[in-house]
């Protein structure tokens, strides 16, 4: 059995605001094996980029971080200042949503890359530029010497994507965040970055976490595939043990309104999440689920195997029987 990259146990994020707490996180567990990807889907609020932003220290200092985040031996809930900038960028390195944003706009490209390699390598700034124009090179940017010297608005939408991944892999991490990676790039540009990541997952052996709300590129790339809902893992399993035979009513509509070959209308799913601040009882998604039964406001349900996959919904044994999304 491949030892796990990064494993999380009853990780929790809260946020205190002026009318009360956001549960934004309610007890995570998952593992990632070193080698593999895997997938985060859910709809926007379900918590993924916020259990990982938390991972890594990310989010706000108001923010209350609790459970066990490991990262081979080193746990990261409540480590130190220092023992998180070893391990940012080193040992676990994240690729952003928004480019643009995350790149500093009065920097060049190949000296924010530089910034990268320096930060955990004693290597002269010379030595560190090549490995810059390397890294271009291996995302596959044309000119790299050239394109190093340009600065963030001098590049696309897609070629900043590129340059993100660049940084993220610069010192060979152990474990790769990728937060929509591919959000508004055109489907072949979509495509490209998509190779990118499969080869460096590939080369570094690392272990990949790619979030999205994207479910065909989860089918396209991912080995295992695990949905978020109100701040909870509803399912998870392999890529095709889910897709063939989904046993939670939110993982169904979310295929359900994933457009394919053959179905004329795709069937969104009803109402919205909850309010954080005072989720529904029992089970978070009982209220827009039409499989609902009493039971499902009165407790709610653990992860629990069902065939091949683990499922939290009370009739997932039966769900699992219905063929199709």
């Amino acid at each position: 059995m491949t030892e796990n990259a990064l494993s999380l146990r009853d990780f929790r994020v809260t946020f205190p605001t002026l009318f009360g707490d956001v549960q934004a996180v309610r007890g995570v567990d998952l593992d990632v094996r070193a080698g593999e990807i895997l997938g985060v889907v859910g709809e926007s609020g379900s918590g993924k980029s916020v259990t990982f932003l938390g991972v890594m220290g990310l989010l706000p200092k108001s923010a209350r971080i609790s459970g066990s985040a490991t990262v081979g031996d080193t746990e990261l809930v409540g480590a130190s200042s220092r023992i998180m900038r070893e391990v940012r960028g080193r040992r676990v390195a994240m690729i952003f949503q928004d480019p643009l944003s995350a790149l500093n706009p009065t920097h060049r490209i190949g000296d924010q890359i530089v910034e990268m390699i320096q930060a955990h390598n004693k290597v002269s700034t010379k030595a560190a530029m090549s490995r810059a124009i390397e890294l271009l090179a291996e995302v596959g940017i044309p000119q790299p010497a050239e394109r190093a010297r340009q600065y963030p608005h001098e590049f696309s939408g897609g070629m900043r994507q590129r340059v993100m991944i660049a940084m993220a892999i610069a010192n060979d991490p152990e474990v790769l965040i990728a937060d929509e990676p591919t959000t508004a790039l055109d489907v072949t540009v979509q495509a490209q970055i998509l190779e990118i990541l499969q080869r460096i997952q590939s080369e570094l052996n690392a272990a990949v976490v790619l979030i999205t709300h994207d479910l065909g590129v989860v089918a396209r790339v991912a080995d295992r595939v695990q949905g978020m809902y109100a701040g909870r893992v509803v399912e998870r399993g392999s890529v095709e043990s889910v897709y063939d035979h989904p046993s939670h009513p939110y993982t169904r509509g979310l295929l359900q309104s994933l457009p394919t070959v053959g179905r004329e209308r795709l069937q969104p799913i009803p109402g919205a999440p909850p309010n954080m601040m005072d989720p529904p009882s029992g089970c978070a998604f009982r209220v827009r689920c039409p499989h609902a039964i009493e039971r499902c406001a009165d407790e709610m349900p653990s992860l629990l195997p069902v065939g091949d996959v683990e499922s939290a919904c009370w009739r997932a044994d039966e769900l699992s029987k219905v063929v199709g999304a």
